[in-house]
């Protein structure tokens, strides 16, 4: 049986193995340890191991983490769930990014309820690339208005785009989805004034980051290919 740390190893280096293929350097994408069901054991050992940023879904299971591992002082909390907007406060004050900011209600309330002695809460902004009825995520027409809206927030950092491409299309439409999450940031980019730092692509999972990376990903989210199989029902 392969531990936290071996798995760690070899998902680092597919990563380096694919920024190289891609032209670009390793340091470029980081690594986003998805631990979602984890427990807090497991995350240490993963801290242990070298890793520091950890995605988390739901929030009071994520509460109960950073209390839990409130020793390691370096850790890189990542909210990447749905949001709701009763959740607003707790995510604006003890995250460090959150991926998944998809309408302006949400965004304003982050930004409002992030507290003053922190720095603006870095977000991306979830596209629904493939524009499925049971994801999340703004329409890539609603985006420029979105992100134009948020540039204004003060307690926000735009840093960048996110999305869950289908993963059950074909590899030929994946990369496509990718490249259009790609284009929507360069889109953003261009537009006067830039609405953010816009330097982050959060794309690519742990069957599809090769792909994803070819594409301009600059965080991956890996969950099973670091921590095994998610029991049944979890």
């Amino acid at each position: 049986m392969t531990s936290i740390a071996d798995n760690l190893g070899s998902v680092t280096r597919r990563i380096q193995k694919a920024t190289l293929a891609a032209g670009r350097a390793p340091q470029e994408v980081q690594l986003l340890a998805v631990s979602k069901t984890r427990g807090p054991d497991e995350l240490r050992l993963a801290a242990a191991a070298g890793q520091t940023a950890f995605g988390e879904n739901y929030l009071q299971e994520a509460l109960d983490k950073m209390k839990a591992l409130a020793d390691l002082e370096d850790l890189e909390w990542h909210f990447i769930g749905p949001i709701q907007s009763n959740k607003t406060r707790d995510i604006a004050g003890q995250f460090h990014w959150v991926h998944s900011v998809d309408r302006l209600k949400v965004a304003r309330r982050l930004s409002e309820q992030r507290p003053a002695g922190q720095p603006p809460l870095n977000i991306c902004l979830q596209v629904n690339i493939n524009r499925e009825a049971s994801k999340s995520g703004c329409t890539p027409e609603d985006l420029p208005e979105l992100a134009a809206a948020i540039a204004e927030l003060p307690g926000l950092s735009l840093r960048g785009l996110m999305a869950i491409p289908d993963p059950d299309q074909p590899d030929g439409d994946l990369r496509q989805s990718f490249r259009a999450l790609a284009h929507a940031l360069e889109n953003l980019r261009a537009g006067e004034p830039r609405p953010g730092p816009l330097d982050t692509l959060s794309m690519g999972m742990s069957d599809d980051l090769e792909m994803a990376i070819a594409e301009g990903a600059t965080i991956v989210r890996v969950g099973t290919a670091i921590f095994g199989e998610r029991h049944p029902g979890s």
